[in-house]
């Protein structure tokens, strides 16, 4: 049995006043990405907790009224051995889990959709390629923040848009980024997915949503006046509601 059925959850898919953690992760590689960082915190806090240990031993041993002619240590070859081995040990801890999470955001997945990301300054166009036969039936749209003015009850302030990215759960999906204008960013933190869109060139990204929900991403590189007034909407659906949202779209 299920049990979210059971215990409701409700993830967190877009950033919260004073929050330091990550959002939910909704993608298997955003999850390698908060794994990864909870195993090199770890080390950080093993390192922290050695290093602040040795500052209060030398400062309590080595206090002029409780030793006012300390030993003078000139060298020492285990001690120094020691030093040399035992971060090696450790860097090598945190480098092979690290070799995971690049390799596999540059691995781009047979995908079954397609969409295009086209970044201006200060909208953004989307076009679902597969659905495009011909100029009269295409699958393009423009998206555009919703004003302050005109946000309804349980919208978000400066994340909600006109139109949404739909796509379906659990299905490989790729996007396809690039501006019309100036540099853009693609980058939704829940779907762990950062994609600068450079001008002359187009990037790709590959993303397989293992939930539904609604996920808010913000372009990340400085492109204008109005920069902070292009965000990001992607609402993952069931495959159902995925092909009557396609059907509707092209009548």
């Amino acid at each position: 049995m299920n049990l979210i059925w059971i215990f409701p959850i409700a993830f967190r898919d877009a950033a919260e006043p004073w929050q330091l953690g990550f959002q939910d992760p909704a993608t298997p590689m955003m999850q390698g990405i908060i794994d990864l960082h909870h195993d090199i915190f770890f080390f950080l806090i093993v390192i922290l907790i050695f290093a602040l240990r040795m500052l209060v031993r030398a400062l309590w041993h080595f206090h002029y009224k409780r030793n006012p002619i300390p030993e003078r240590i000139v060298h020492g070859t285990t001690i120094e051995i020691i030093r040399t081995i035992f971060p090696s040990i450790i860097l090598m801890f945190i480098a092979i889990p690290s070799f995971a999470p690049p390799y596999s955001m540059d691995e781009v997945v047979d995908p079954a959709i397609t969409i295009k990301a086209i970044g201006h300054q200060w909208y953004r166009t989307y076009e679902y390629s597969d659905y495009n036969s011909s100029d009269e039936q295409s699958l393009t749209f423009d998206s555009y923040m919703i004003p302050e003015d005109d946000l309804e009850l349980g919208q978000l302030r400066l994340l909600e848009v006109d139109n949404r990215v739909v796509v379906p759960a659990k299905t490989h999906l790729r996007m396809i980024i690039t501006p019309a204008d100036v540099l853009h960013s693609w980058a939704v933190p829940s779907l762990g997915v950062k994609c600068d869109a450079v001008p002359g060139r187009s990037n790709q990204t590959s993303i397989s949503i293992k939930r539904e929900g609604v996920h808010y991403g913000q372009c990340s590189e400085l492109c204008g006046t109005n920069h902070a007034f292009m965000p990001i909407v992607v609402e993952a659906v069931s495959l159902d509601d995925y092909v009557s949202w396609v059907s509707n779209k092209l009548d």
